[in-house]
């Protein structure tokens, strides 16, 4: 041969075993298929081809790891039911058989939403578990290997027109059934619910999301599958300077990447006082128990996440898993660290504009700030304040858009209680930890304060409640009945911009700090259980024209908060105490409506339990809702809170009817609890059976007040302090006011 020809020939050869050897080398792309129903398929959506969950979580893959790891493929079906007698259902669809046909390597299927159709659960709901089961098996019979994951349901929301009459109840039927599939089948579960059941903004028909649900939806599934959840991350209200529950069983949670361990080290000084391990769950959270801690710190707590190394097995993983990519096996340990830890008593201070007024806008504002200097140390603060008031303004397009996201409180961190805190700290909330830490030794106090001016009732309580045993509260509700006309007048002011067709932001949706269900989403939620010792919760004026309403709403913010804050135990079976609720009762304004709700409040309390209340009335200010008088109310819980939470003996109550008769004369006559020293010289009214009050001739002896009017010859009610602003004034000898109230005789 001759030379040149064999020298070309070689370099030829050298030239392409590099290429071959790359293309051997390049793995065949990751098939991930995406089967659901007009969810995944991209529903409503204007560009689904951009925008429907599908594509997004392509985009999401080749952005982490590289154009060509992944191909993900939509198998959607619009209207396609699981169930294989429903009236579409999915294995009958040619979508299906494609799936199949694609031989996934992973299968993340999000069905059952078209089963909650009276055609399909009533009749066929004893089928939905096996039918589930057997599309599972039928895509590990395509790919033995296939890893499958099954979601948890997106929400239908209350607009749905099936909302009531079966889609709520069938819905939460079929979540449970798709848990015990996941359960049964080794499969991972999918939570594509709870990141969307609190933006209902997002579901322009309560049931298809919009581009920005649908994203996501792809970076809730982008997770699981990866196990990528953005690193080691503790709840919002922890970092320096915090109090953490003494005494008690503690369950620290937080997220982290999937297939981590998690060293939690405890110290004072250089002394290692604990350390606990834990292992990040399938969906990346994880807990940690410390042990009853006694009241005192400074502590420094340090939590590092580690990778698990290729193979660790743990009962968190029940199947095989395969997603050890390499980058995320090689990740470096996070550390975070809380340097500066106390354990103490933690309480929250919520409700509208009397609980946020600040201590610099009341008149003992001075007295306040020097009590501030004396306990700075043994007092911290963490403050909630909205990032928007709801002043009569129309809220800018920013403030539309982080409302809609759930960032309307700016979480202030924790903080010494130095006179610059506490002058822009609620004047109420500061007050009740003052007395605490004063009456407490060195038991640290911690005080959360997330109150927001004029927020109703209802904006207080979990969406679920409010679908459950109020659902069309939800609906419309700035142009319904249910809110007070000046609480809906100002919602409509503030997002008049998001309410104008013209404008970029238009958007009917809207949410608003007044909404339903709202602050509980974004003031409650983000506490995401944290213990804390109690609550104090000063609300009503925006509730005040329907005292009928808010007492069914209050008792359910009651037993929602009762039940989100439920203390968690290491023993399941040893009994939860109930989280105690100290109220304000309103105070004293001319308002038609007040003297009612006052009445309303006291049987309230008294009628609910683990609760007492607190009456202002004596120090309300005739020409201003905001009074500027807060000491003594604060003063008031923690007398209450002192004597119900801590055990300590004391007068804490204002003087409290036991029995209410007539006697010689048929004079009216009213016997007192807490009722050394009482002193009244105005206030009460007698009426007889006509109905018609007038006021009455006070007469006190020892716990017993005797009334009578000569415009009322046989007394049949009698009532106290009965108008909007009163200076109705019966007090015991510790100087505590009567509430407001109204008996029969």
């Amino acid at each position: 041969m001759p030379r040149p020809l064999s020298l070309l020939i070689v370099l030829t050869m050298l030239v392409s075993l590099p290429l071959n050897a790359s293309r051997k080398a390049q793995p065949a792309p990751l098939r991930v298929a995406c089967v659901g129903n007009s969810v995944t398929y991209g529903y409503g959506l204007r560009h689904r081809d951009r925008d429907a969950y599908p594509v997004r979580l392509q985009q999401m893959l080749d952005e982490r790891y590289g154009s060509g790891r992944f191909q993900v493929g939509n198998f959607g079906r619009s209207g396609a039911t699981l169930l294989y007698k429903g009236h579409r259902p999915y294995v009958q669809q040619p979508e299906f058989h494609q799936a199949l046909d694609f031989r996934p390597d992973w299968v993340v299927i999000h069905l059952g939403l078209n089963d909650t159709d009276p055609r399909n659960w009533p009749d066929w709901k004893e089928e939905f578990i096996p039918n589930y089961r057997a599309l599972i098996d039928s895509f590990r019979v395509a790919n033995p290997d296939v890893r499958v994951l099954i979601c948890r349901m997106t929400p239908i929301f209350d607009r749905h027109p099936r909302f009531q009459s079966g889609t709520r109840d069938w819905h939460a039927q079929i979540q449970e059934a798709i848990s015990q599939v996941a359960l049964g089948a080794g499969a991972q579960l999918v939570d594509l619910y709870t990141p969307l059941h609190s933006r209902p903004d997002l579901f322009p028909d309560a049931l298809h999301p919009n581009p920005e649900g649908a994203l996501i939806l792809a970076k809730t599934v982008y997770g699981a599958l990866t196990g990528d959840y953005g690193g080691l991350r503790l709840p919002a209200l922890y970092g320096n300077g915090m109090v953490l529950p003494r005494d008690e069983h503690l369950l620290i949670e937080g997220k982290a990447d999937a297939r981590r361990s998690i060293k939690v080290v405890l110290k004072q000084g250089s002394k290692t006082i604990e350390k606990r391990d834990a292992f990040t769950r399938a969906d990346g959270s994880w807990s940690v128990e410390l042990p009853h801690m006694k009241a005192g710190g400074p502590y420094k707590l340090t939590l590092t996440a580690s990778p698990l190394p290729v193979g660790h097995y743990h009962s968190y993983y029940p199947e095989h898993y395969p997603f050890e990519l390499q980058n995320l096996i090689k990740a470096k340990p996070q550390t975070l660290t809380i340097d500066s830890l106390y354990f103490g008593d933690v309480w929250l201070a919520s409700g509208q504009s009397n609980m946020e007024l600040r201590v610099d806008q009341c008149n003992t504002m001075e007295q306040d700030l020097a009590d501030a200097r004396r306990l700075s140390q043994r007092i911290h603060l963490y403050n909630m304040p909205a990032r928007a008031r709801t002043d009569a303004v129309e809220w800018p397009d920013s403030v539309l858009r982080f409302t809609n996201e759930l960032r309307h409180m700016d979480f202030q961190g924790w903080t010494a209680a130095s006179p610059e805190a506490v002058s822009r700290f609620s004047a109420i909330a500061f007050n009740f930890a003052r007395v605490l830490a004063d009456s407490l030794g060195d038991v640290p106090i911690g005080i959360i304060c997330n109150a927001v001016g004029g927020s109703t009732t209802e904006a207080w309580v979990d969406r679920t409640t409010l679908e459950r045993e109020l659902p069309n509260i939800l609906t419309d509700w700035r142009n319904g009945d249910y809110g007070q006309p000046w609480a809906r007048g100002r919602m409509t002011q503030n997002i008049a911009h998001a309410l104008d067709k013209e404008s970029p932001a238009f958007n009917a949706l809207q949410r608003h700090p007044y909404d339903p269900a709202y602050l509980f989403e974004a003031a409650i939620a983000p506490l995401e259980h944290f213990p804390v010792k109690g609550v104090l919760w000063y609300q009503g004026e925006s509730n005040a024209h329907n005292v009928e309403l808010h007492e069914r709403l209050f008792t359910l913010l009651e037993q929602s908060w009762r039940q989100f804050f439920a203390r968690r135990w290491s023993c399941e079976f040893q009994k939860k105490p109930a989280l105690p609720f100290y109220v304000v009762q309103l105070s004293s304004l001319p308002r038609p409506s007040w003297p009612a709700f006052r009445d309303s409040q006291r049987r309230l309390a008294a009628a609910l339990p683990d609760m007492w209340m607190a009456v202002s009335s004596d120090v309300g200010d005739a020409a201003d809702v905001h009074y500027r008088t807060k000491r003594p109310v604060g003063e008031r819980l923690a007398l209450q809170a002192l004597c119900h939470t801590y055990g300590h003996t004391l007068e804490c109550e204002g003087p409290v009817v036991r029995s209410a008769g007539l006697g010689q004369n048929h004079i009216a006559v009213l016997r007192f609890d807490h009722a050394d020293g009482l002193t009244c010289s105005r206030g009460f009214e007698i009426a007889g059976h006509d109905g018609l009050f007038y006021p009455a001739t006070i007469k006190i002896e020892g716990d017993k007040i005797m009334l009578s009017s000569p415009s009322v010859s046989w007394p049949a009610a009698v009532r106290y302090g009965w108008q909007g602003f009163t200076d109705a004034d019966l007090r015991n000898a510790a100087g505590l006011p009567a509430s407001t109230f109204q008996v029969s005789l």
